[in-house]
């Protein structure tokens, strides 16, 4: 079985000014800076028959390259925080691509997505039991986070290995814009 996901990888000047941010808050796990990435689609644990499926269906997903903003600092959870992350500019064209990879995995066979709205975003840390004033005085510090626009040109199919030391990433195929 392999753990799959696609997603739009992010430059390396974004990756590194997110990797910044990272610190001051007890009880928030970091995501490491090689593992940042924005998900698009979770598949899960899959055979590689499945995988060959989700890649095939991936291959014939079409779209325009376009620019993506991230912007602000939230969490999801406001009565028990469990993630911090990365807002994203809404983007009709990123909203597109969702759409289209969510299309081609049911042409696949695949399952529908989770039921929750999609919500783009880069995790920056998992959260168990933050310090709210910690917290609270972080978000008030970063919330007004812009950082520069980046054009987006490709996505990617990922795989997600788990070990004691956490979660590790690797991309298995890339898909460019046509």
């Amino acid at each position: 079985m392999i753990r799959l996901f696609t997603a739009v990888t992010l430059p390396d000047q974004i990756i590194r000014r997110l990797a910044l941010l990272g610190g001051g808050i007890p009880g928030a796990r970091w995501v490491a800076a090689e593992n940042l990435h924005m998900t698009l689609r979770f598949i899960g644990d899959v055979d590689s028959r499945t995988a060959d499926q989700a890649h095939q269906s991936l291959r014939q997903v079409a779209f325009a390259p376009f620019d993506l903003q991230l912007r602000n600092v939230e969490i999801f959870g406001d009565r028990r925080p469990r993630l911090l992350y990365a807002g994203v500019e809404p983007c009709e064209p990123l909203m597109a691509l969702y759409a289209r990879i969510n299309a081609a995995h049911g042409r696949a066979g695949l399952p529908p997505p989770e039921e929750r709205r999609y919500v783009p975003h880069v995790t920056l840390a998992r959260l168990k039991n933050p310090s709210r004033d910690r917290l609270a005085a972080f978000i008030a510090a970063h919330n007004i986070l812009a950082l520069p626009a980046f054009r987006v040109e490709n996505f990617a199919l990922m795989s997600s290995h788990r070990s004691a030391a956490g979660a590790s990433y690797q991309i298995e195929a890339l898909y460019p814009c046509r």
